[in-house]
């Protein structure tokens, strides 16, 4: 088979070629897909220390399982997903070489420090202040859109009104809102 024949071979013809004892059919398919691999473990790692002997687990793992490949899938799914539980067993394995009080420490918390609890109750305070000031139209629609996280469309129609009309009035509302929280930081 000329070079140009692997180059525009699809992948099935490939693989069918490889499980046939053609090498060459074998490296075009690693060719195909190397770099894509790599820069996924590239990605994953946080950097190329351990990439490149993923890169080749992966494709010896390839080579080894070709039989079992399924046409049902692209070849580029089952190397995906090849590639992918050998990142995981690696992480096992290195979850596994840690000491045992590393492997079982807490991770940091994320919940907010007394200081941020107060900072953020204190900022609730006058959000709710400034709703308060607003039409209760406009605060109807703040609540619903940044509250209750409704969209545009579920308030159009929880409301009986044009969609237009919606976004229109929540923009005049947020606006309305900023001007009275810059006017409360002037005074």
């Amino acid at each position: 088979m000329e070079i140009a024949d692997y180059i525009v071979a699809d992948d099935r013809e490939l693989v069918h070629r490889a499980l046939d004892g053609d090498d060459a059919a074998f490296e075009h398919l690693f060719n195909r897909y190397r770099d894509a691999i790599y820069n996924l473990f590239v990605q994953r790692l946080g950097g190329t220390n351990d990439a490149d002997d993923l890169l080749q687990e992966t494709f010896i793992k390839v080579y080894i399982n070709l039989h079992r490949y399924s046409a049902d899938y692209t070849f580029g799914q089952w190397v995906y997903t090849i590639a992918r539980n050998t990142f995981i067993d690696y992480v096992r394995r290195r979850q596994e070489d840690l000491p045992i009080d590393e492997r079982f420490t807490a991770p940091a918390s994320n919940a907010p420090t007394p200081e941020e609890s107060f900072i953020n109750l204190q900022q609730r305070s006058q959000i709710e202040h400034y709703l308060e000031r607003l039409t209760p139209r406009y605060r109807q629609l703040i609540v619903m859109r940044f509250f209750e996280e409704y969209s545009y469309e579920e308030i159009a129609a929880k409301l009986a009104l044009p969609l237009g009309t919606v976004k229109t009035q929540i923009h005049r509302a947020r606006e309305q809102m900023c001007r009275m929280i810059v006017e409360g930081e002037k005074s």
